[in-house]
């Protein structure tokens, strides 16, 4: 059993943060007894992490070393750096920012299924906290992702089309988003979404990457997109306002902090970059 292991490595989430160490790798540590009574899921093997030290016979493969995170309680904090996955993701490394992000979409996904759609009884986790099955009828029910596509749209100018949600402060500007619904691809779901969220029509849909998204369960699918229309009508119900950018103007309101970027670890920052040809954080260093 894994928690019986001392050489098994343990991160803990505690209310959506994990703890990050000065070097800006996350914390880890051997299990404890306590995490027998925690939620507890199995992330995987790596090879061994710089605080452990295999010994291996000559010859021999290379030890590997098992991962688990444990869901905590605010007195497992301590007194350490305990950031969110947004603070800190775009520092991490590649391994520790899919062990966050792993961590926060798995433990999401079991606070909210701990009763069956299908009778309503208690369900409970099983296979390394990787489903959960229900107490009364025995089905098991496995973590949801739910897709959805963001865009870059793009006029014929080569302008930007950026929008503020209702719920945004005042300045914040992003790239369009929105579910896939049943029935849909995801080309589809995004020439629905720009025409009912600002009424423009688009072609060209072509896909640029995508990205894991655990706020709370979701999977951004990233396309830029080419604008036949340009006259603006924003739902006013989702969309504050939405506006055209040529990337002068951008730049301009960067300077001047009339804008507010999207998160340094969204997608969303990287479509605009990948429009704008520089990183949103070189020119925010840069002499203007």
């Amino acid at each position: 059993m894994l928690l019986a292991d001392s050489a098994t490595r343990v991160v803990v989430l505690v209310a959506e943060s994990m703890e990050v160490l000065p070097d800006g790798t996350l914390a880890v540590r051997s299990p404890l007894p306590d995490d027998a009574h925690r939620l507890a899921f199995f992330l995987g093997e790596d090879g061994a992490d710089p605080g452990h030290d295999p010994t291996t016979a000559a010859g021999s493969e290379p030890e590997r070393v098992a991962y688990l995170a444990v869901v905590g309680d605010p007195t497992d904090a301590g007194h350490g750096d305990w950031q969110t996955l947004r603070a800190a993701g775009s520092d991490l490394s590649d391994r520790d920012a899919g062990v966050f992000t792993t961590t926060q979409a798995l433990a999401n996904w079991h606070a909210a299924h701990q009763f069956c759609p299908r009778c309503g009884a208690p369900t409970v986790p099983e296979q390394a906290g990787w489903i959960r099955r229900c107490t009364r009828d025995g089905s098991e029910h496995y973590p949801r992702t739910d897709p959805a596509v963001i865009v870059a749209v793009v006029d014929d100018q080569d302008r930007l089309l950026l929008g503020r949600n209702a719920q945004w402060p005042e300045g914040r500007f992003s790239v369009l988003a929105g579910f896939v619904e049943p029935g849909e691809s995801f080309e589809a779901a995004v020439m629905r979404e720009v025409e009912e969220e600002v009424g423009i029509l688009v072609t060209d849909v072509t896909f640029l990457g995508n990205q894991p998204w655990p706020f709370p369960s979701s999977a951004m699918i990233g396309f830029r997109a080419r604008a036949t229309t340009t006259s603006l009508h924003p739902d006013r119900v989702e969309m504050a306002e939405a506006r055209w950018f040529s990337r002068d103007e951008y730049r301009a309101a960067l300077k001047n902090n009339d804008i507010r970027t999207p998160s340094g670890i969204s997608i969303a920052q990287r479509l605009i970059e990948d429009w704008l040809g520089h990183r949103i954080a070189d020119l925010a260093q840069a002499s203007w």
